[in-house]
């Protein structure tokens, strides 16, 4: 049975923080791979600013393209909106029983995961792999369920990328492979300081 690592996220846009991470989870053995689930809204954000689904997931699919254990998941995609990330645990479950789940997020989410929907079920059926975020230290890190991961800290986040964007700023080391000329042929993020 393989462990299959749930990264989550809208990924606007998926950035090289996103696939080192994945990376980090395979070849440390936290997990035999990684599946990048595109969310397309977060309950707990704003979808303003969000690029539309398939453009989001035509990133994903560049950057995974080639990748060593690293795969691509929509499958909120066509699944009831808001969506809850128990709710795509419990389906991914039914639909790949040869497989086991855990959850992936970063220790930003960590602090708020009592919010989340089922968070108890989540950690007492998948298990949650919690990695460290710039200014977001694990207090506790004796859950049951849960596992702090020593990934290496990533100071980039796809909020940085759009707006650097928007300000003219060459991101093509930022991103992975072809992702920025993506971007670039496609005139994203160019307005999200210009509104």
């Amino acid at each position: 049975m393989e462990t299959i690592g749930l990264l989550g996220g809208s990924f606007n846009p998926v950035h090289i923080g996103h696939m080192m991470l994945a990376s980090y989870l395979v070849q440390w053995s936290y997990v035999d791979k990684v599946w990048l689930l595109l969310s397309p809204r977060n309950p707990l954000k704003d979808p303003g600013e969000l690029l539309p689904d398939m453009k989001r997931l035509s990133m994903l699919s560049i950057a995974a393209k080639g990748a060593d254990d690293i795969d691509i998941c929509d499958i909120e995609l066509s699944m009831p909106r808001p969506s809850y990330t128990i709710n795509t645990l419990d389906l991914l479950a039914d639909r790949y029983p040869d497989n086991r789940f855990k959850l992936i997020i970063g220790s930003d989410n960590w602090r708020i995961f009592d919010q989340w929907k089922e968070a108890q079920r989540i950690l007492d059926d998948y298990g949650v792999l919690v990695y460290p975020r710039p200014g977001y230290p694990v207090m506790r890190d004796d859950t049951a369920g849960m596992e702090l991961v020593d990934a290496p800290m990533v100071h980039i986040s796809s909020t940085f990328i759009r707006n650097a964007i928007a300000k003219g700023k060459n991101m093509s080391y930022f991103l992975p492979n072809g992702v920025y000329k993506y971007i670039s042929e496609n005139h994203l993020y160019s307005s999200v300081l210009k509104k």
